[in-house]
């Protein structure tokens, strides 16, 4: 199973005490899985279309304990490369429906969509929590961490989209929106944004997991910048070390690494039998040591006279 399946599975079985919340969450799942159809003589129809069976359960229970509305559940095979099934809960759109929908705040009694959200359903902290996680149980997706940093939820409606943001703007959090061919995209790629989103559903088993692999990638991420780090200086050690074994060969061969000052000399003699040492490493060596500013000192007064005994070669 999914990241994205079992956070969702959590969050199913999550229940809220207060009517107020339950509303606020099926008005989400309503609107992000509704529809309404013709269907032969039963007329109007509301359909709730879903891909995980958990969550048909939860809205399936608030529609028949907040409205006492019974539906009727059918499971029918996707025509998806996945092959999930896909559960319809069928609901004739009789009139406690119409004031099902009227009273959160989707349509009107004439049948006219709403495409913000009712104010009402939201004036609370917790009603907005549970609004938000209907939002995601009904449209939302979830990327493995393991894999990338991702949560979005989609609706087909801008002006939604629009209200959803705004909506989790007042927990601090800093959605974009993208269309998606013809649908719009709330989404969320920062691993913060997204953690604190968890939070705010009360997917907290789900946090845990998504922090603990966030920590294992963040130790990774460290180690691996610490190694390249260490790689790259010790390239830069050898390299300085053979241009350095070079000109020593170049001055031995015109003129001896005798005829060079002591201080020079030293060091010529030191790197030559230290060829895979630093020179930081051949200055502590030295006695008295010599500091890394005056090994470079003398480090560049070697390449001078082998320098000059190229150009005159």
């Amino acid at each position: 199973m999914g990241f994205s399946n079992k956070t969702k599975n959590a969050l199913a079985r999550l229940q809220d005490d207060d009517p107020c919340c339950q509303q606020a969450e099926l008005a989400a799942l309503l609107r992000m899985d509704g529809s309404l159809q013709i269907r032969g003589q039963r007329g109007l129809t509301l359909l709730l279309t879903m891909e995980n069976a958990a969550v048909a359960r939860k809205a399936f229970k608030f529609c028949k304990d907040l409205f006492g509305i019974h539906g009727e559940i059918t499971v029918r095979r996707s025509m998806r490369l996945k092959k999930n099934n896909i559960y319809i809960i069928g609901i004739p759109a009789a009139q406690q429906v119409r004031q099902m929908l009227n009273q959160l705040g989707i349509m009107d009694e004439q049948y006219h969509f709403w495409d913000g959200i009712k104010e009402l359903l939201i004036e609370k902290r917790c009603c907005r929590r549970a609004y938000l996680r209907g939002a995601f149980l009904g449209g939302g997706s979830l990327s493995n961490p393991e894999k990338g940093y991702h949560l979005e939820m989609v609706t087909d409606n801008k002006s939604y989209g629009l209200a959803l943001c705004d909506l989790m703007r007042t927990f601090g959090l800093e959605p974009g929106i993208s269309q998606r061919k013809k649908t719009y995209v709330v989404y969320l790629k920062d691993s913060d944004q997204i953690g604190e989103m968890l939070n705010i559903m009360g997917a907290h088993l789900a946090l845990l997991d998504f922090e603990n692999v966030r920590a294992l990638k963040q130790i990774k991420n460290n180690v691996n910048r610490q190694v390249n780090c260490e790689t790259a200086n010790l390239d830069k050690t050898i390299n300085a070390a053979s241009r350095q074994l070079e000109d020593i060969e170049v001055i031995d061969e015109y003129m001896g690494l005798g005829h060079l000052s002591p201080g020079l000399k030293e060091i010529a003699y030191l790197r030559l039998d230290h060829p895979e040492a630093s020179l930081k490493e051949l200055g502590e060596m030295l006695n008295p040591p010599v500091g890394k500013s005056g090994m470079n000192h003398r480090s560049r007064r070697i390449r001078e006279i082998a320098r000059k005994f190229k150009k005159e070669e």
